[in-house]
């Protein structure tokens, strides 16, 4: 199966993956939050909710990558 993916086009591929990723997205319940994941998330708005801190925009978060590379 891996030979035959490697022969689609690139785009093509990419394609596929955000397909397969839609697929999961759509299907919630199919990955249940650990108790680990829930306390974090919880503490993530908890202190969104104490700061308002609203974080950097994604254009300012991809320049920063970019700078990096």
């Amino acid at each position: 199966m891996n030979a035959k993916l490697r022969e689609l086009p690139v785009e093509e591929r990419i394609k596929l993956v955000e397909d397969l990723w839609d697929s999961i997205a759509e299907d919630r319940k199919a990955l249940p939050v650990t108790p680990e994941q829930r306390a974090e998330l919880d503490r993530r708005l908890e202190a969104y909710e104490t700061d308002k801190n609203h974080g950097r925009t994604a254009a300012d978060a991809l320049a920063d990558v970019r700078r990096r590379l």
